[in-house]
């Protein structure tokens, strides 16, 4: 039936009124009250607990000059170090700098760390992501009846909540897939703490080697100009030919520019075991740096084959291995779920022209045509995966400890052949100095005997370096202290190294 629009006005005029009528306020049975408080309760459920958000730019010149000024003597690492290590300082700051005190200085200012801890962070966010709730929806629908008539009212608002949830555990395999992965990356903070010492004490060695080279290579520098000096002189008196002294005079230069490359070396140690710790080379001006080149102290076997044990089993990253196939699992958990639809419970209201109307419903997704057997393949061949990643690093800390093993052992056989010819050149040293005061031999002989009992030593330092340097590789491929293979030592040793506490 047609309505009779109002005298005066158009068909385009009478859509006017309608659409002011629409957005007008609606002030019959309490609906604008009704509106108001809605929507103020709307509004107070979705701004609670919002984050705000803190703009952090980054600006390299600011970055850089606080890289340029870390220090071992400033006051933050001062109190992380007296904090953490375990024995006191006498004095501060130390007059010397043992490997001990600077693999606390690698713990806090090292940047692999910094990242491994955030990397941490990053997980443990996830933990809380995947803990959260899906949230319910309100779905409002404005209505209008352009039909009303008789005085009714026209207007027919409905609102329609919808509250998801979740079946089969989904949110209990979620959380634990996240559990797992942050655990794995909390684990990845001592593989990475193990790798800073790692290098520190590899540049710490590099180090003695070098200093020690040098000095030993000066002794030998003074040995051979007194040679030279001797045969100048047996020169002048036509005892020895020309030929003979070229050829000291070579070997004395070559061992010159021996000891010229060791110090060379000495300075990239320095610099190396700055870059190990994570401050500017700078740092370590006047700094004093105790170095160890003596025999060092070896463990039982029977102490390296439990050690052994322990490590295939309880290696950082063999637990963080562990924890990443969990977590496939849980990921497959979660898919293999997924399969049984979650339920959706709807209840709706609707003002139908001043009646009050309620509705009730459930929605489900039927599993017809997609029973999410992509997503279970794709989760079933990641744990494949996972179990495969997990075998190849069993099989590669076997074959480090193996090798790391053998080259123990053969260094430790070539040490002490070394030392027993040492010991040799030693009494043989003594020997001619016994004939020189019986008048029996020549001074020469002494200093040529002397300086064939440097190039032993020499050839003792390297030995000795590399058994610390296969003691080191023993100690990476096992991921304990070799100065304390007992259980209650190594546990505390990985507390201290996994998870040094620094303030950010």
């Amino acid at each position: 039936m047609r309505r009779n629009r109002p005298r005066g006005l158009s068909r385009k005029g009478e859509h006017t009124v309608i659409f002011r009528r629409l957005i007008s306020p609606v002030r019959s049975h309490g609906i604008t009250a009704l509106r108001r408080c809605s929507i103020f309760i709307l509004s107070g459920l979705l701004l609670a607990g919002c984050a705000r958000f803190e703009s952090r730019p980054l600006v390299p010149e600011q970055s850089a000059a606080r890289l340029e000024e870390r220090s071992l003597l400033a006051p933050d690492f001062q109190k992380f170090a007296q904090t953490n290590l375990p024995r006191a300082f006498a004095e501060w700051p130390p007059k010397t700098w043992d490997f001990e005190g600077l693999t606390l200085a690698a713990f806090y200012y090292h940047p692999s760390l910094d990242v491994a801890r955030a990397q941490w962070a990053v997980a443990r966010g996830g933990d809380k992501t995947a803990a959260g709730r899906l949230n319910p929806t309100i779905n409002a629908v404005p209505g209008y009846d352009f039909s009303a008539s008789g005085g009714a009212n026209p207007w027919i608002p409905g609102v329609t909540l919808d509250i998801p949830i979740e079946t089969a555990g989904k949110r209990g395999y979620r959380m634990a897939r996240a559990r797992q992965l942050s655990e794995s990356a909390r684990l990845g903070i001592t593989a990475t703490a193990w790798q800073v010492r790692a290098n520190l004490r590899s540049s710490l060695l590099d180090l003695a080697a070098a200093q020690s080279r040098a000095e030993l290579l000066t002794g030998q520098l003074t040995l051979q100009d007194r040679i030279v000096q001797s045969l100048d002189q047996r020169l002048q008196a036509g005892a020895v030919s020309r030929s003979e002294t070229a050829l000291v005079r070579i070997a004395r230069e070559k061992t010159r520019l021996d000891a010229l490359d060791a110090q060379r070396l000495a300075s990239e140690a320095r610099a190396k075991i700055a870059d190990a710790i994570g401050i500017p080379a700078r740092a370590l001006d006047g700094i004093e740096i105790a170095v160890e080149t003596g025999m060092p102290l070896a463990p039982p076997d029977s102490a390296l084959a439990e050690a052994r044990k322990r490590a295939l089993q309880g290696r950082a990253d063999i637990l963080a291995a562990l924890s990443d196939y969990a977590a496939s699992e849980s990921a497959l958990r979660l898919e293999v779920a997924k399969q049984y639809p979650d339920i959706h419970f709807s209840p709706g209201y609707q003002f139908d022209q001043g009646d009050s109307k309620f509705t009730v419903g459930l929605t489900a997704e039927l599993p017809v045509l997609n029973q999410n057997q992509g997503p279970i393949a794709e989760a079933e061949a990641h744990r494949v995966e996972a179990a495969a990643k997990f075998n190849a690093l069993q099989a590669r800390v076997i074959g480090d400890l193996d090798r790391a093993l053998a080259t123990y052992h053969a260094t430790t056989a070539q040490l002490t052949a070394l030392e027993s010819l040492a010991a040799q050149q030693q009494q043989q040293s003594e020997a001619v100095a016994a004939q020189i005061k019986a008048g029996a031999s020549d001074p020469l002989d002494l200093l040529n005997a002397r300086l064939e009992l440097g190039v032993s030593r020499l050839a003792q330092l390297d030995g000795r370096i590399k058994l610390r340097q296969a003691l080191g590789a023993l100690e990476d491929a096992m991921q304990q202290p070799i100065a304390v293979l007992n259980p209650a030592v190594i546990e505390q040793a990985q507390g201290a190294i996994s998870l040094p506490e620094k303030k950010p």
